[in-house]
């Protein structure tokens, strides 16, 4: 995919029924237990295989079985006493590339006041002629194109109440019980997530209205549009995370707090953006060369050391030189 005028004239486009932020205040925890994924809690649990067939494995089916069964009662108590809050805010707005790989936010339809930038990191690898090397802003019409496209960016928490749970187990000196209902929080935290986007293809943005989709397939990601999150592997910088949480007001709508290495807390979060381009797809980003840093640096507006720490696990090349 390129950023060029030709790849959008065929693009369809569609208009969010419902542009600006929505606050999403104690979502019902009984309304995400729907939407988990089960085959990532049993990995908690160093078991391998997927949910439900994971049950009929001959060396511990019947473990998986009890963690499951387990994991249920739980989750009823939880419901039923109201223990954990599950919070999320997300927001739509006009959106255009600039500059190939920068992404403008603005206020308004006008598309003059910019109330954020995102920047992304373009893969630098080798490739073929045919195969571009692809960024997230490539996912967003450029200004050029005189497109009005668009952009969202959300974050979820299901670990509203965690703390007062755990100090209850510790007294009780109840390993398995904290293990499991970090477990359990982080899995509804990725259901939170998945359950959102649903909303958002369906209803808030629209796009993709007349979806009627499995639980099975969610979980297959067969659906148009992609939630990437800053630190993973589409986008390496977790730095982005604090334009999301500036542009959402994160922490006063969801009480979710960004740490000094920009770690979400409670930990039972998940924030990222929401590309609705029928080919956005995710990828990673690789390694990066030098050149594309110092030009990281200057978009972003702080120094090649800092850019350099933040970029380190991508970086293709030794910073000492």
């Amino acid at each position: 995919m390129h950023s060029r005028t030709s790849d959008w004239e065929n693009i369809f486009i569609t208009k969010p029924a419902q542009l600006g932020i929505v606050e999403l205040k104690d979502y019902p925890i009984e309304e995400l237990r729907k939407y988990i994924d089960w085959t990532p809690f049993f990995l908690t649990w160093d078991l391998a295989g997927k949910y439900p067939s994971i049950f009929k494995n001959e060396n511990y089916g019947s473990e998986a079985q009890k963690l499951y069964d387990d994991a249920n009662a739980m989750l009823d108590t939880i419901v039923a006493n109201k223990l954990l809050q599950a919070n999320g805010v997300f927001g739509l707005f006009p959106a255009n590339t600039i500059n190939s790989d920068d992404i403008e936010v603005y206020a308004d339809e006008t598309r003059k006041g910019i109330i954020a930038e995102f920047h992304s990191i373009r893969q630098q690898s080798k490739k073929s002629d045919a195969v571009p090397n692809i960024a997230l802003a490539d996912f967003v019409a450029p200004k050029e194109t005189g497109i009005a496209d668009y952009i969202g960016a959300f974050a979820v928490t299901t670990g509203i109440g965690i703390e007062s749970m755990v100090d209850e187990f510790e007294k009780q000196h109840d390993d398995y019980s904290i293990i499991m209902v970090k477990a359990i929080a982080d899995r509804l935290a990725e259901a939170f997530a998945e359950h959102l986007h649903e909303l958002v293809r369906t209803k808030y943005w629209g796009y993709a209205s007349n979806e009627q989709l499995t639980c099975e397939d969610l979980i297959k990601e067969s659906y148009r549009g992609i939630r990437p999150a800053p630190g993973y592997p589409a986008c390496p910088d977790h730095t982005e995370k604090t334009t999301i949480f500036n542009l959402l007001k994160v922490t006063e709508q969801t009480s979710i707090q960004l740490t000094e290495s920009l770690a979400m807390y409670p930990a039972a979060s998940v924030s990222g953006w929401y590309f609705a381009h029928p080919e956005a797809k995710y990828f990673t980003t690789g390694k990066i060369l030098k050149d594309q840093v110092v030009d990281y640096h200057k978009r972003k507006g702080f120094s090649i050391v800092e850019a350099e720490r933040w970029l380190r696990p991508i970086l293709g090349y030794d910073e000492s030189e």
